[in-house]
Parts: C-alpha cells; structure tokens; sequence
C-alpha cells in the first residue's frame, strides 16, 4: 500500500479499544501512505502531510488488503479506500484493536515502549542490564513492553523453551550465560517466525487473509 492515495474512508463500528475518532475519515481522506513502520505492536502508517495511522490489531484484529468492492464481511469496522482498486479492511471480532491518527510525538501508546528485540542496536549487555535487580519472572520481563516492545505471549513461550530457561525464573537470578541464550534466542525466534507468517494458534491472518505456519514448524 505504500504509495498509495486514502480515497475515502468508512467507519462501520467506532466502538473498538478506543472509540474511533469522528473526524478520522475526513483527516486521513486524500493523503498517500509514504511509509509504513512497526513499534512494538503497533504499525504506524506515516501520511502526506505530516499525521500517522496508528493501528494495533488486538488480539483478533486484522488489516486486509482486498480489491475495490470487496463485499463487508462481519467484524468488517474500518475500510479504507486506496488508488489503484484497493480496500484496506480492519476487521476485529473482539474489537480490542486500535486505529487512530495523529502527529506521531503525540501519541500517549508510542511513550512506554521499550527497545525493539530485533533492532540492531539492541544488544546482550542491554538485555543483561534490563535482567538486573529484577524480581519478577523471566517470562513477564520478556512480555513487558516497557522493558522490551513486540513479544507476546506465543514468543516468550517458544524462547524460552529454546533458550532451556523456565519461565518461572526470576530474571536477576539469570547468569550471563543463561541470558546469552535468551538473546539469541529471541531473535532466532522471532526472525523465523515473520520468515513463516506468524502464528494462526486462533484467529490471526495476514494482510491477504492468509494464515501463518510458525507454530507448525
């Protein structure tokens, strides 16, 4: 969708996490989509003009990308209509997603987020430095996204187990070694994951509706 023009905008169900915004359409509406970045489990649409779609898929959400005139489909909430016979559908069952805009500094989501565990930048001594007098479980500190964005619960599960760490252990009782296997197991973990798509375990579905294979592997 990048490079592509909002046409229009249409809001069938405001009541998600956050009640959508009434003047959303009419902000979003004739701006092109010049990028598209992730932040922890949030994407961000950056727009022409400055705002950014903030969009978080909860846990049942999905961004579908459908030819013009798609017919609705139940737990259709959001259409964006895009140049070159495009649609971009939030569909969410359970309605615990988000989809907001606004100039990026401004949003309050963006302020608690922790480093990015597959960010270059991110390295063992900072992974080391955040286990330090921490108390609570190994598991929770990966899951904490003001400590370190993006891991859910599916990938705490499976570093861990790769990592041959319980998931009970406080992490400041963690040696070196120990969070040596964490670190390199997160990013093979999470690296081989996008390679496959992701995790269907429920309801979870690609940009083109497709399912993923990572728990299968």
């Amino acid at each position: 969708v990048v490079g592509r023009r909002i046409q229009a905008v249409e809001v069938f169900e405001p009541r998600l996490r956050r009640s959508v915004a009434r003047e959303l359409p009419s902000r979003v509406a004739g701006h092109t989509i010049e990028n598209i970045e992730r932040r922890g489990k949030y994407l961000l649409f950056r727009l022409s003009g400055g705002d950014t779609l903030l969009a978080h898929l909860g846990m049942s959400g999905a961004l579908l990308l459908q030819p013009a005139g798609t017919p609705r489909a139940a737990h259709d909430h959001i259409r964006l209509q895009l140049s070159g016979d495009l649609q971009l559908t939030f569909n969410d069952p359970r309605r615990f997603g988000l989809l907001s805009v606004g100039r990026a500094d401004t949003f309050a989501e963006l302020g608690n987020i922790g480093p990015d565990a597959l960010d270059d930048g991110f390295s063992l001594s900072d992974l080391v430095a955040l286990a330090r007098g921490r108390k609570k479980p190994v598991k929770n500190l990966l899951m904490d996204q003001r400590a370190l964005g993006g891991i859910g619960n599916i990938y705490a599960n499976e570093i861990l187990f790769r990592a041959g760490i319980r998931p009970s252990r406080p992490a400041r009782r963690l040696t070196r070694a120990e969070l040596a296997r964490l670190f390199d197991a997160t990013r093979a973990v999470l690296t081989h994951a996008i390679e496959l798509g992701g995790s269907s375990i429920s309801d979870y579905r690609d940009a083109n509706g497709r399912p993923g294979y990572f728990h299968l592997c």
